[in-house]
């Protein structure tokens, strides 16, 4: 029976994934270490701990790992988060999704400061019932940690529970935590690559969501719990 939605936010929720991959691209260059921004644009929706690997030495990221990802949030805090926007009908999607029943959570790879700004930006601060971030999990998506623990603080099993994210990290981070997936496309991966990380539904965005919100797998589960009660 479903009773749950865990949120990515970078994405899904917020339009915040090419600002991230400008402040990492900076703060690589700032330690000398000089990155192609796709290539780090593909990479958002990991946490720090999974994405530094993948530009830094390993006997580098021992001593400047710490120091690199520190600079990044600082820089996107004082230079990036003012332009963050929230995706149109974000509030009435939750705000719908609870009308239903469901709880509502959310399980992001961002850190605690920056999860409270975008719940602010994207006008959702009063409707978040739990939330879990790269500070709650010892390793970060694709990683299922960050899942687990919404799951565990929403006191809920990972099949009564349903995803949504935007890039195959969720998906697959998802999937290990034995939550289903459902994909949106606005942070720039297609459906195709959502659907092979293992989204059973793939959308637009959280409007194209809302607006077949019946006939998704969200509408579905609720329309057989009806049935049985």
């Amino acid at each position: 029976m479903l009773k749950a939605v865990l949120l990515d936010v970078d994405g899904t929720l917020v339009d915040s994934n090419a600002l991230h991959a400008e402040a990492w691209e900076r703060s690589f260059s700032h330690f000398g270490v000089h990155v192609d921004f796709h290539i780090v644009l593909r990479q958002i929706g990991m946490g720090g701990d999974q994405l530094l690997p993948i530009f830094i030495p390993e006997q580098q990221l021992a001593t400047t790992g710490k120091a690199i990802e520190r600079y990044r949030k600082e820089l996107f805090m004082r230079e990036y988060l003012m332009y963050v926007r929230p995706f149109p009908h974000v509030r009435q999607l939750v705000e719908h999704m609870l009308d239903s029943g469901l709880q509502v959570a959310i399980a992001s790879s961002a850190s605690k400061e920056e999860l409270q700004s975008y719940k602010k930006i994207a006008r959702i601060e009063d409707l978040i019932q739990e939330e879990t971030t790269s500070e709650d999990a010892e390793k970060s998506k694709p990683h299922p940690d960050i899942f687990a623990a919404a799951l565990e603080r929403l006191g809920v099993k990972a099949d009564e529970a349903v995803s949504i994210g935007d890039t195959p990290y969720d998906a697959e981070a998802s999937s290990r935590a034995g939550v289903l997936p459902v994909g949106v496309t606005s942070g720039g991966w297609s459906q195709q690559d959502l659907q092979r990380a293992g989204c059973v539904e793939v959308y637009k965005n959280v409007t194209d969501l809302l607006a077949h919100f019946e006939d998704s797998v969200f509408g579905t589960a609720l329309k057989q719990v009806r049935k049985r009660a």
